[in-house]
């Protein structure tokens, strides 16, 4: 059983010249029908060439925290639980960047249908540990305990 601590920031539309500068992946995630109060999703990701698919299961403890569990997988795996997607949430596309800082990694999402705005999370080892994000990240607010900015709701 594995924690994860993170905090997601709503940010104005970064400098894509400056994030180009970072290690970057597509991302096109898939969230399953599940009835035991967990989250369950699957990602395809692709970096420098490289897919990579992965299951996730996450159990929300508090708007912070929750437990999850995470293990990669074949595309044969992936090719059937994409079968079992849950048709009101749909896939989500979004570009992330990773931008070490901090002795953390500041994950940018950047989703082709906002042109004003993106994400930023940092996973953390405390709840209570304070963020600080790079200076040409400008924050327009802490939306981690807001559902709409979910993953599975965007």
């Amino acid at each position: 059983m594995a924690f994860e601590i993170e905090r997601k920031f709503l940010i104005e539309y970064p400098d894509l010249e400056i994030l180009e500068k970072y290690p970057k992946s597509e991302i096109a995630q898939t969230y399953l029908k599940t009835d035991n109060g967990l989250t369950s999703r699957v990602r395809k990701r692709t970096t420098d060439g490289v897919t990579k698919y992965i299951f996730t299961e996450k159990k929300r403890i508090t708007d912070v925290k929750c437990i999850e569990n995470e293990r990669e997988i074949g595309i044969e795996e992936y090719e059937k639980l994409l079968k079992l997607s849950d048709p009101e949430r749909g896939t989500v596309e979004k570009m992330r960047y990773c931008i070490p800082f901090n002795g953390r990694v500041v994950e940018v999402d950047v989703y082709p249908f906002w042109n004003d705005r993106a994400i930023a999370e940092v996973e953390m080892e405390d709840e209570n540990e304070e963020v600080v994000l790079p200076d040409f990240i400008n924050v327009i607010r802490d939306v981690t305990a807001e559902k709409a900015y979910k993953n599975y709701a965007i």
